[in-house]
């Protein structure tokens, strides 16, 4: 399965309660942190809903 590399790219100063619990699910708690995650739905989910606050990238 493939494997999906998440960075967040922006503060989320701002921002509603549920993107905050998000990002803290997908294990990210600053702006430039990294998690690696498996390519499930219930991740791709996830990162619908903060997009505008994250930048994904495939990895291998």
């Amino acid at each position: 399965m493939a494997r999906l590399k998440i960075t967040q790219t922006r503060s989320v100063i701002g921002t509603k309660q549920n993107h905050r619990d998000t990002l803290r699910t997908l294990g990210l708690k600053r702006v430039r942190d990294v998690s690696v995650r498996e390519d499930r739905p219930e991740v791709r989910g996830m990162l619908h809903s903060v997009q505008h606050l994250i930048t994904v990238e495939e990895v291998d």
